[in-house]
């Protein structure tokens, strides 16, 4: 057996979201089916995460067992031919059987993307939150201070939370307005890309801070509030649910010794 380690890229406007469900069409059903197809071995998948029904992804790891002698500089391309346009595998390598893509993962970052443009660009509607009236992009950069560090993250965690333990680390969340392209309306607010980076994150979390951020953002809120937002554990407190399609998994970092093999550390 050998444990084969993936990245995947999506756009996830079409699916139900990474892992599978009873309803199916999920980025997780696509790949296994892809694999299915190609080796006619039944394999299950195990992802860095879950993410939401059109939430998108740069790169999602993902890992799985098999007994295919299929060489590893053939499976991306053999892969990609058999999934659908919009979901890409992008690396595949070989990694020790006790690797695993969710657990032995050190460090994730999400990015939240907001069109702050009269006119919304239509090649990247899907990929953006389009939000046209004027924010306050000083006070939110403040807001975004308060959810640094190790604190418990009730209030911006889905009440449908299963965990037991609401409490993560947040080690960096910064704002960065992009105002380059030349898309008409550019001249206005931007592109407001936001990341946040963490050891883990709660279901809808990103999404809710970025729903209470743009309250302070309108000016329905001021940014101590997420300070005060944090103490309060209570959902209830919090802003909505920013939608999901300005919401892409950007990367997830493991400690590279975890995927080296016995044999590739011993040629070192």
């Amino acid at each position: 057996m050998r444990n084969v380690f993936m990245t995947v890229s999506y756009d996830g406007t079409n699916y139900y979201g990474f892992q599978t469900q009873p309803g199916g069409n999920t980025i997780q059903d696509h790949l296994e089916a892809a694999i299915v197809h190609l080796t006619g071995e039944v394999v299950k998948i195990h992802g860095s995460g879950r993410t939401d029904a059109g939430v998108h992804a740069r790169e999602q790891p993902f890992h799985f067992s098999t007994s295919s002698l299929i060489p590893l500089e053939r499976w991306r391309l053999a892969l990609n031919g058999r999934l659908p346009s919009d979901i890409r595998v992008t690396e595949v390598r070989e990694v020790p059987m006790d690797f695993h893509s969710r657990r032995s993962a050190k460090r994730k970052t999400y990015r939240y993307s907001i069109n702050g443009n009269r006119v919304p660009d239509v090649f990247q509607r899907n990929l953006q939150y389009h939000h046209p009236g004027k924010l306050d992009l000083s006070a939110m950069r403040e807001g975004l201070k308060y959810i640094v560090g190790t604190h418990d993250y009730t209030s911006f965690a889905s009440r449908r939370s299963t965990k037991t333990s609401h409490v993560r680390t947040i080690y960096e969340a910064q704002m960065v307005v992009d105002t380059s392209s030349d898309y008409p309306g550019t001249h206005e607010q931007g592109i407001i890309h936001f990341y946040i980076t963490g050891n883990g994150f709660l279901q809808h979390m990103v999404r809710i801070i970025m729903g209470t951020l743009l309250e302070i953002g309108e000016g329905k809120r001021r940014p101590e509030d997420m300070g005060i937002i944090l103490e309060k554990k209570n959902r209830m407190a919090a802003g909505p649910t920013a939608e999901s399609k300005g919401l892409m998994l950007w990367k997830v970092e493991y400690n590279e010794e975890v995927l080296l093999l016995n044999s590739e550390i011993a040629d070192e």
